[in-house]
């Protein structure tokens, strides 16, 4: 049995810090954001490389969904999808989502914001991703098997990785393997081809960067965002691995 692992993140997190753990695991390949280039293609956002992820990517959604749904790439054991759960937009039919196992990582709306201007000219609460991800919650509860996906907050995860791998692995039936708390520098063939206007970051990183209290600084337009998004954060962190 293959285990398709779907993490639904919003931008500004440590989603490709976590691909690269999974990535480091013999048994597991990798997709980046398969849902990109449709979500580009259908919103018109200006994107930095939108051309790019266009060009590179399959802007039907449907198409990406039977991709993510069929056979495995390489036919390894894990395939770990990374998705941006903003790039769930209004209309998209969701059952082939209950195909795989899915994950939420969430992060403090004030957080994202905060870092998501530093690389963007404005923000608005849709394009940050908690709003989707509860309804992607609410979808799987309810619509689905019943099975509330996993919420691992990466506030928590920062604060003790293995651990939090370890309980992530136990909770998928998996093995732990060491080698996910460290990889080498650098980009992967995997990366999405937006990957030097965003991963910079992890580029240069060789492991999971060590936890800091933050206190975001926000303008009164930044905090309307944070703030219209808190709600479904709280709700999603009161049902986190480890409340």
């Amino acid at each position: 049995m293959t285990l398709r692992l779907a993490v639904w993140s919003g931008p500004r997190n440590i989603s490709t810090a976590l691909m690269r753990a999974w990535e480091n695991r013999p048994d597991c390949t990798v997709t980046d954001e398969p849902l990109y280039a449709a979500y580009l293609a259908t919103t018109g956002l200006d994107h930095p490389l939108r051309d790019e992820v266009i060009a590179a990517g399959d802007t039907d959604w449907r198409r990406v969904a039977e991709f993510l749904t069929g056979p495995v790439p390489g036919g390894r054991a894990i395939w770990y999808q990374k998705h941006m759960a903003q790039h769930l937009l209004p209309g998209m039919a969701l059952d082939w989502v209950h195909g795989l196992t899915n994950v939420l990582l969430i992060r403090d709306p004030a957080q994202v914001v905060e870092s998501y201007l530093k690389s963007r000219a404005s923000v608005a609460p849709a394009d940050i991703g908690l709003l989707q991800q509860a309804a992607l919650y609410d979808e799987l509860l309810h619509a689905g098997s019943g099975a509330a996906p996993l919420v691992i907050d990466a506030d928590d995860f920062l604060r003790d990785p293995e651990a939090h791998l370890r309980a992530l692995c136990a909770h998928l039936g998996v093995a732990f393997d060491a080698r996910m708390l460290h990889w080498p520098a650098g980009p992967r063939a995997s990366d999405g081809v937006w990957a030097p206007a965003w991963y910079d970051a992890v580029w240069r990183s060789t492991g999971f960067e060590p936890w800091r209290a933050r206190a975001p600084r926000l303008d009164a337009a930044a905090r309307t965002v944070a703030d219209a998004c808190r709600p479904a954060y709280e709700r999603l962190r009161a049902l986190r691995l480890g409340a």
